[in-house]
């Protein structure tokens, strides 16, 4: 024997107590019939992000950090650093340097350029 909808009695359908609309019945959606009781439903950790990482995933390739400037600005000073009498390190640092600036802000500052420049001419100038 299957039992009828507690909601709207079976008919499928529940009205507006003013006499207006009738809409399908949220419980039942519609069928007149008593839903089974499945107990507490958990929606919880449905998307893809909530899964943990699959050591596939963990392998992916970093992606590639750019290794000089990529502006003309950008360009003109490093190959000032270049040119300048450095040490091989201090000229791959400041570099480097140069395009995480560029990376963050977009373009070259007359502040940060006059700054790299003082590094160049060194701490006795």
């Amino acid at each position: 024997m299957i039992e009828s909808c507690g909601i709207c009695g079976g008919d499928g359908q529940i009205q507006n107590s003013f006499g207006g609309s009738a809409k399908t019945c949220p419980s039942c959606h519609g069928t007149g019939r008593r839903m089974e009781d499945t107990g507490f439903r958990d929606v919880t950790k449905t998307k893809p992000s909530h899964f943990y990482k699959t050591l596939a995933d963990k392998a992916a390739p970093a992606q590639q950090r750019e290794t000089g400037p990529s502006t003309h600005e950008g360009m003109m000073l490093a190959k000032e650093v270049e040119v300048a009498p450095l040490s091989n390190d201090t000229k791959t640092k400041l570099t480097r340097e140069i395009a995480e600036y560029e990376g963050s802000h977009g373009k070259l500052t007359q502040t940060f350029t006059k700054k790299i420049r003082k590094q160049l001419r060194g701490p006795g100038s």
